[in-house]
């Protein structure tokens, strides 16, 4: 886990009582969820194997070794773990080096989270060099920490990601909002017991108790933020 600010005042606006916003990366505020799957089939393309355009509903959202392992076993390839994890970060590194299209939206809801001094991460699966490949893009300064997904005990959708992010900002999960875009990730946040307020990116998502189902980053500012966490359940 980076931390990229010192410690942090979490007061909020008189009657709300969010504390913090913790955003995902990849689908959420980076348009490069179809950049994965592309790398993945040029990656067992070369490996002589085709992806079942179907497995694409499996692998997203997911960390990097539960979509490797998965497409591993689906195809047969004969290469390992390890080895397959270098050649998509490799892969995806190249992919967003020509091009990284912001989500529509996003541009405008880090600088209002900054602007207003919200206590922010970025809260991603992707692995450290990719999420600080991708910050350089995004603008280091909207966050004051990020957790990549090789950096925690467990990732998405486990709730380890979006615990530690509320502890390094010394925020209450319970007084958070999460933005994500896939059911693995929203299953995090909401086992961590945050708001969360879910853009579907490639596969719907269905509204719950505590989850508000938009459709784009456009609907979605600091009001909106601060009225989903309006008191403490």
């Amino acid at each position: 886990m980076t931390s990229t600010v010192p410690a942090l005042d979490t007061r909020t606006a008189e009657g709300s009582a969010l504390q913090a916003v913790l955003l995902d990366m990849d689908g959420t505020l980076v348009d490069t969820e179809g950049f994965w799957w592309d790398v993945e089939v040029e990656v067992f393309a070369s490996l002589g194997h085709t992806l079942d355009d179907s497995w694409r509903h499996v692998v997203v959202g997911g960390p990097m070794t539960r979509s490797a392992c998965f497409l591993i076993e689906a195809t047969g390839a004969a290469i390992g773990l390890a080895e397959l994890s270098v050649l998509l970060n490799d892969g995806f590194e190249r992919r967003i080096g020509r091009d990284l299209p912001l989500m529509p939206g996003a541009a405008r809801l880090l600088a209002e989270l900054t602007a207003h001094d919200i206590p922010t991460a970025l809260v991603s699966a992707s692995h450290r060099r990719i999420i600080d490949r991708v910050l350089k893009s995004l603008g280091p300064h909207h966050f004051a920490l990020s957790v990549a997904g090789d950096e925690v005990p467990r990732t998405k959708p486990h709730p380890d990601p979006y615990l530690a992010a509320a502890s390094g900002l010394g925020a209450d999960p319970v007084r958070c909002a999460v933005v994500e875009d896939t059911a693995t990730g929203v299953a995090a946040a909401e086992s961590a017991g945050c708001h969360v307020v879910a853009v579907p990116s490639v596969a719907p998502i269905t509204p719950a108790a505590r989850r508000t189902v938009v459709g784009s980053l456009e609907e979605v500012d600091l009001p909106f933020l601060r009225g989903l966490v309006t008191h403490v359940s």
